[in-house]
C-alpha cells in the first residue's frame, strides 16, 4: 500500500512554522512499510483542498491529513473531506463530553456555558467515520474508510482510507502513536523490521561507495542512506511473514556493514544519539569529563548535558574564547599562543590537558577554531578547527576542515569532538 501526506495550513506555506509533522509521519510510514511518493502542502482554501484531495485519491491507498481541525473559521479540513466523500457532519456525543471535560478542567469562561460556540463544531464527526480521541486537546482525529468515493473520481476505486489528524505536534504525535500506528499496522499482510546503522568519521559519498555493491544488488532487505550533519545513517529493512524471519534476514546484511565500517559505527539503536553513546561509555568506564570550548561557545557541553544522568560524569565546562581566558583558566602558555596562535594543534592540546587538570577529571575535550564568517587567513582559513581529547594522560588532536556557514561549522565540530572522545574511551 502507498500513503500520501497532505499538510493543511497557510502558515506552513508562508514559512511561519516548520512542518515537522511531515518529517515525523514520513518516518513512521516508512517503519510500517508504506510506500510514499508524494507529499502536498495546501493553504486554508476549500477549493484548492478539494482539488488536492481528488488528485491524492487517484494515486494513493491511504491519505493522511494534518491540520485544519480546530474551532476557527479557517479550519476547514473536516468539512471539506466530508463534502468530497459525500457524507454529512453529525454530532458525536463522546466528542462533546470530552470537549466539555477539557474546558471544565481549565475553568474556561468564554460564555455562560463555559465554552464558546465555535468550539462545539469539533464535536461534529464525518458520518460513518472512526473518531480518534485527542488526549491533549479538543480536536479529535478521524479515520474515514471510503466505500463510496462520493464526488471523488470513481477511477480512484473503493476501499481507501482518509485519516485526519490535528496540526499541533503535541496533539498529533501522541494520537498517531496510540491509535493510528496500530490501525495501519494491522492493515499490512507482511511484517517490516528495520535497523538503523549510524556512523561517524566518513562522508556520505565515501560511505555509500563502500557499500555500493550491496545497494545495487538489494531487493529484500533494502538499504537506504540518510545524510546527517557530520553523520551518515543507513536504514536496513526486511519484510517477511513474521518478525522472527525478518530479523534473520537482516543479520547477514548487518554483519557485513559491521565488517566494512568497523569502529565508524557508533550505534545500531535508532533512538540512541552520539552523545548518549559517549555518556554511556563514560559511565561504564567510571570516568569523569571536563570540556574547554572556544569557537563552539558551549555547544559541545550543551549536547552532552542533553543526556539524562550526565551529572555523574561531567564535572566542569570552560568557555575560553579569548587568549586571556585560555591562559587564566586552562594554563595555556603565553609563548604557545604567540608562537602558534589560538587556533593550532599546540593550543588545543594544552587546552585539553589544562581542562582536565583544573577540573580534576580523567578525560577532557577541547575545541578551538575559526567558525567564520570572518577571521580566516590563507594559512588558517574559515572552517579550520582543532579538536583535542585527553584520556588519562594520553592526548589526541585532530585537525578538521569544515565548509558551510558559522552554525554549520560549529555543529560539525561538535560531532567530530564527540566521535573523537568516543574512539578514545
Amino acid at each position: 500500500m502507498n500513503v500520501e501526506l497532505i499538510s493543511v495550513g497557510t502558515e506552513l506555506l508562508l514559512g511561519n512554522i516548520v512542518n515537522t509533522n511531515a518529517t515525523y509521519l514520513s518516518k513512521k510510514c516508512a517503519e510500517l512499510g508504506l510506500s510514499s511518493y508524494y507529499q502536498v502542502t495546501v493553504g486554508d482554501n476549500k477549493k484548492r483542498l478539494i482539488s488536492v484531495l481528488k488528485e491524492c485519491y487517484k494515486r494513493s491507498d491511504i491519505i493522511i491529513l494534518t491540520g485544519g481541525l480546530g474551532p476557527t473559521e479557517d479550519d476547514i479540513t473536516k468539512e471539506t473531506v466530508a463534502e468530497v466523500v459525500n457524507r454529512e457532519l453529525v454530532p458525536d456525543e463522546e466528542s462533546k463530553k470530552r470537549i466539555q471535560s477539557y474546558f471544565d478542567f481549565r475553568n474556561t469562561s468564554s460564555d455562560a456555558s463555559g465554552i464558546s460556540a465555535n468550539n462545539w463544531k469539533q464535536a461534529l464527526k464525518i458520518e460513518g467515520s472512526i473518531v480518534i480521541a485527542n488526549d491533549n486537546g479538543t480536536a479529535p482525529g478521524y479515520i474515514v474508510e471510503v466505500t463510496d468515493p462520493g464526488s471523488l473520481d470513481l477511477s480512484g476505486g473503493k476501499g481507501k482510507r482518509i485519516i485526519l489528524l490535528p496540526g499541533p505536534p503535541s496533539e498529533m504525535i501522541p494520537m498517531f502513536e496510540k491509535s493510528i500506528f496500530p490501525y495501519l499496522k494491522q492493515l499490512q499482510d507482511t511484517v517490516f523490521v528495520s535497523k538503523m546503522v549510524k556512523i561517524c568519521g566518513i562522508g556520505e559519498s565515501k560511505a555509500e561507495t563502500m557499500i555500493l555493491d550491496l545497494i545495487e544488488g538489494q531487493s529484500n532487505p533494502t538499504i537506504a542512506p540518510y545524510a546527517k550533519s557530520g553523520e551518515v545513517h543507513f536504514r536496513v529493512t526486511a519484510s517477511a511473514k513474521d518478525t522472527e524471519k525478518a530479523n534473520r534476514m537482516l543479520e547477514p546484511i548487518l554483519d557485513e556493514l559491521k565488517k566494512r565500517f568497523e569502529n565508524h559505527i557508533y550505534t545500531m539503536n535508532e533512538d540512541e544519539t552520539l552523545e548518549e553513546v559517549v555518556v554511556k561509555l563514560l559511565h561504564q568506564k567510571n570516568l569523569t569529563l571536563a570540556t574547554a570550548e572556544s569557537c563552539t561557545g558551549g555547544l559541545f557541553t550543551g549536547r552532552i548535558v542533553n543526556v539524562a544522568g550526565v551529572s555523574d560524569v561531567l564535572k566542569e565546562g570552560y568557555i575560553t574564547y579569548s587568549n586571556e581566558s585560555k591562559m587564566h583558566l586552562l594554563g595555556v602558555k603565553k609563548e604557545t599562543l604567540e608562537t602558534f596562535g589560538a587556533v593550532s594543534e599546540q593550543t588545543a592540546r594544552e587546552m585539553a590537558v589544562g581542562a582536565a587538570k583544573a577540573a580534576g577529571t580523567d578525560t577532557a575535550v577541547a575545541i578551538t577554531g575559526i567558525a567564520g564568517p570572518d577571521g580566516g587567513t590563507p594559512l588558517k582559513p574559515v572552517g579550520l578547527v582543532y579538536v583535542s581529547c585527553y584520556v588519562k594522560g594520553n592526548v589526541e588532536v585532530k585537525e578538521c576542515h569544515f565548509r558551510g556557514d558559522r552554525q554549520k561549522v560549529r555543529e560539525q565540530t561538535v560531532i567530530q569532538a564527540l566521535d573523537l572522545l568516543r574512539r578514545n574511551l
